[in-house]
């Protein structure tokens, strides 16, 4: 099992799209990269994320980020849908130097790439979320979600 930590706007939605993938083993929603070591209300630079656990024998590296490319507007800077501020900004993590290669790979081997504003940056901390927002659109479903529907539950079985 390898570990990554995917940016893609509100949390809610990045953790209830990819705990439905196959391969991936287990999400947790946190915020990545800030500036201090607890987070007391401000975000201080941290960013809203998922820590995704994934099998790479079932789900590559490189298939998980195409997956994740599904549900981001990879040029839309410090923006999500509706939410906005740095909080939401994408951006792609890891505490593994091939993960952070795998993904500067990936886009650069797209045509828009200069146009792609995903950070790609080591890990150097997180923080877990409250327990009420662990898995907040199972336990509330109807609550707000910035991807659409049918692209948020394209992998649910």
């Amino acid at each position: 099992m390898q570990e990554i930590y995917l940016a893609g706007g509100c949390l809610w939605g990045v953790q209830e799209y990819l705990r439905h993938l196959p391969g991936v083993i287990f999400t947790e929603v946190g915020r990545a990269n800030g500036t201090t070591q607890t987070l007391d209300g401000d975000y201080d630079g941290y960013t809203e994320c998922v820590k995704t656990h994934f099998d790479p024998s079932i789900i590559s590296l490189d298939m998980l980020i195409t997956r994740y490319f599904e549900i981001i507007d990879p040029y839309s800077i410090n923006k999500q849908g509706i939410d906005e501020g740095e909080k939401y900004r994408t951006g792609i993590y890891s505490k593994q130097a091939e993960h952070l290669v795998v993904a500067k790979q990936f886009i650069n081997s797209r045509e828009d790439s200069v146009k792609i504003a995903v950070e790609i940056l080591p890990l150097s901390n997180y923080i877990k979320s409250a327990e009420e927002h662990q898995d907040r659109l199972q336990h509330y479903p109807d609550d707000y979600c910035h991807i659409p529907p049918a692209t948020l539950h394209k992998y649910k079985q």
